[in-house]
């Protein structure tokens, strides 16, 4: 196999959740090999500084303001790219919330502003997707984020696990939907990465015991999740669909 099947040269890839955390890592990996990157958040003016620096670093990116839970900002999102940029052929559904409670504790706004982001949003963002997909007769590649909580379990996140457990089965949903369509659907299930928002945690010494209880002994860095969603987006992932890749040091590999 060669690099050129790894290139993203002519490709362009929506980045949801691209202010921060993964998504604003992923986003500068896919410009770097070479896709032109519309990166989406709900507050598009934290997205400036992202551009920049794609941009500064010889890549090609947008900033689109978008609202996954809102389908009608979903819509205007992908018209203001395609009007821009032309259509999306590689869509990463990054954006993602928690709310860490125990299910007792867990009230219908709580799960509803999980599952709203973490699978509506996939949702949302997915179906409109694929629908200009379609019409632009375009075979393209939608890429998941789930988690390895979307695999198995811990205490204090049904409402977590639910959502990311849903967006693995909606991933397999979609690619055997659209596969004759040539769109393949795949999903990634990140183990734990060091990012500003569990920074604290892991920095304590509950968190520092936690970390040494995993196989790796170590994070996760959000770098290491690029590689394998260049290999989706790309043509060296042209006959994986339908498939659920965990990236977590074996951490799904340990019956707990």
């Amino acid at each position: 196999m060669s690099n050129s099947q790894f290139s993203l040269h002519g490709k362009i890839a929506l980045i949801t959740g691209a202010s921060s955390g993964i998504g604003h890592t992923v986003a500068k990996g896919l410009a770097k090999n070479g896709a032109t990157v519309i990166v989406a958040a709900r507050r598009i003016a934290k997205l400036q500084d992202l551009v920049a620096c794609i941009k500064a670093a010889g890549g090609s990116a947008i900033p689109v303001e978008m609202d996954v839970t809102d389908r009608n900002s979903v819509n205007s999102g992908f018209a203001e790219a395609e009007e821009q940029v032309g259509v999306v052929d590689v869509i990463v559904n990054n954006a993602g919330v928690a709310d860490s409670k125990g299910f007792l504790k867990v009230d219908e706004r709580s799960r509803d502003f999980v599952m709203n982001t973490n699978f509506n949003g996939v949702w949302n963002v997915a179906q409109e997707g694929a629908k200009r997909l379609v019409d632009a007769e375009k075979p393209g590649s939608i890429i998941n984020i789930s988690s390895v909580l979307g695999m198995g379990v811990q205490p204090g996140q049904s409402a977590y696990c639910a959502s990311k457990g849903a967006v693995i089965q909606l991933t397999r949903s979609l690619a055997v939907d659209l596969m004759r369509h040539r769109i393949r659907v795949n999903a990634i299930a990140p183990g734990w990465f060091q990012t500003e928002i569990n920074h604290d945690y892991f920095e304590s010494a509950a968190g520092k015991a936690y970390v040494q209880k995993m196989p790796a002994r170590r994070l996760g860095n959000v770098e290491e999740l690029v590689g394998p969603i260049i290999m989706l987006a790309s043509d060296a992932g042209s006959f994986i669909n339908g498939a659920v890749l965990p990236v977590d040091g074996a951490i799904s590999a340990v019956i707990t």
